[in-house]
């Protein structure tokens, strides 16, 4: 029977979904030789949010972190992600900036681009994937799926055309990003796509949030699907991808090829093991099946900030009511697809609406922006009596038609002269002091000691300060800490 490939995404959506995107360059490096002679097609490495929490939360130059890789990882190409023409933001940006993001991810290491527009207005990335393309790099073109009723499969079937006949992408990808396909829609929309795709790859891409992964990408292998996204376990499940141990037995199972080196997985598995239990962070299980899952459709991550700001408003209660009010405010909205950053849209109006009693009483202005077609050509309009309070209520400062923005790098390069582009595209998406703060914590750090086990429980212990005595004796150690002397 036919190979199956695997991208890798571990190192990008795995520890999104499950660690809030909080791995570090040092706990990637000690495994990154080892995935790249593990048998993966590509390894998926940065999207925006990686950027982001890079910059705010760890205080690591996320160019540093693709050039460090890029170091270790010779036979496999990395792959980076544009979500429409928005960079690290929400709002559309200049086609200058967009292009020099795309140079410099291609100067840095990156040698595969997928883009995606959560509207799937192809007019958002076409450009970006023509230039992809012309730099040498492998071009990946995204549908992202949702479902309602305006998400057909001859939708699917148009954009997909729509991308290859425009675009030339490498391949195509459909992108499942809030695990709503079940497998009677997959067995329609798969092989509609593979027709139109001819000798074009397909892709897929799924998130386990309803526990039906697994069997989709078994499903999506029969129907045709060339490649398939899978983490490595206990990066794997949950709001993440289905793991690739898994994954790679079925298959063999069923008699497909796939050619992953087990040992080498198996090594990285562990690695991450470890690094879960030194660091406190979760591991990944499956997912029970949720039938409401497919009417609000927020991505799971989402849904747990959602949760835990309710409750610290005193408003856990109102956590149902939430959610059935962003089934009616999407469809209200003409359908967007829940994804960042439509999702956030949605969930925010949703709250607003049962928080203050009065529906539609306060627009967000990205709500607004969003009714107006600031960031591309909405599927369907939004319903007349809503488009009217949401233009009448939202802000005035907001234009009813959008203006394309200016040219942004002449300015960027005058502004800082002596920086890098690097440093300049951090600069145009931060105010304030956060790429200072970034740069002013050094260089990134590479390595990564797992503690001895005594050495861990003795640290843990006395950060604690409401103990009255501990002793350990261990062989021909022997510890007694006693904070009254």
């Amino acid at each position: 029977m036919r190979e199956i490939r695997f991208m890798d995404t571990t190192l990008r959506d795995g520890h999104q979904c499950l660690w809030a995107t909080r791995m570090t360059t040092a706990m990637m490096l000690p495994i990154a030789e080892k995935l790249d002679q593990a048998g993966f097609e590509i390894i998926d490495l940065m999207s925006g949010v990686q950027f982001d929490v890079a910059i705010r939360h760890l205080k690591e130059n996320p160019w540093e972190r693709i050039r460090l890789m890029r170091e270790r990882t010779a036979r496999t190409p990395l792959q980076a992600n544009l979500r429409s023409k928005s960079v690290l933001s929400f709002d559309i940006l200049p086609d200058d900036i967009n292009a020099l993001w795309i140079e410099r991810l291609v100067a840095n290491g990156i040698r595969s681009v997928r883009a995606f527009d959560a509207l799937n207005d192809m007019d958002n990335i076409v450009d970006s994937l023509r230039l992809v393309k012309k730099l040498g790099a492998r071009a990946v073109g995204a549908v992202v799926f949702s479902e309602s009723p305006v998400h057909t499969d001859a939708l699917y079937v148009a954009k997909t055309r729509e991308l290859i006949e425009r675009a030339g992408v490498d391949a195509i990808m459909l992108k499942d990003a809030s695990g709503l396909l079940t497998l009677d829609r997959l067995r329609t929309l798969v092989p509609a796509l593979k027709q139109v795709c001819g000798t074009i790859p397909l892709e897929f891409h799924s998130h386990a949030l309803t526990g039906l992964a697994p069997l989709l990408y078994l499903e999506a292998a029969r129907l045709g699907a060339d490649q398939l996204h899978t983490c490595i376990a206990p990066l794997a499940n949950g709001a993440a991808q289905p793991a690739v141990q898994t994954v790679a037995r079925n298959l063999r199972a069923e008699g497909y090829e796939v050619n992953l080196d087990d040992a080498l997985i198996a090594d990285i598995s562990t690695h991450f093991h470890q690094v879960a239990q030194q660091e406190g962070k979760p591991l990944g299980t499956p997912a029970e099946y949720d039938a409401f899952h497919y009417q609000h459709q927020i991505p799971g991550g989402m849904l747990s900030n959602m949760r835990a700001q309710l409750e610290q408003a005193g408003l856990g209660h109102k956590l149902q009511d939430v959610l059935t009010e962003c089934v009616r405010v999407r469809a209200e909205l003409g359908w967007p697809v829940m994804v960042t950053p439509f999702s956030q849209l949605v969930g925010a109006q949703a709250v607003l609406n049962i928080v203050q009693g009065e529906r539609y009483r306060t627009i967000p202005d990205e709500v607004k922006k969003y009714a107006l077609g600031y960031y591309g050509k909405l599927l369907a309009s939004v319903e007349p009596d809503v488009l009217d309070r949401i233009v009448s209520g939202g802000s005035r400062k907001i234009a009813l038609t959008p203006a394309p923005p200016e040219a942004g790098v002449p300015l960027l390069r005058r502004r800082y002269p002596r920086a890098s582009d690097e440093e300049r595209l951090l600069r145009y998406m931060y105010a304030g002091s956060q790429v200072d703060d970034m740069l002013a914590a050094g260089p990134t750090r590479t390595a990564y000691t797992f503690e001895k086990p005594l050495v861990r429980l003795v640290r843990e212990l006395t950060r604690r300060r409401k103990y009255r005595h501990i002793y350990i004796e261990r062989r021909d150690i022997r510890i007694d800490i006693n904070p009254n002397g």
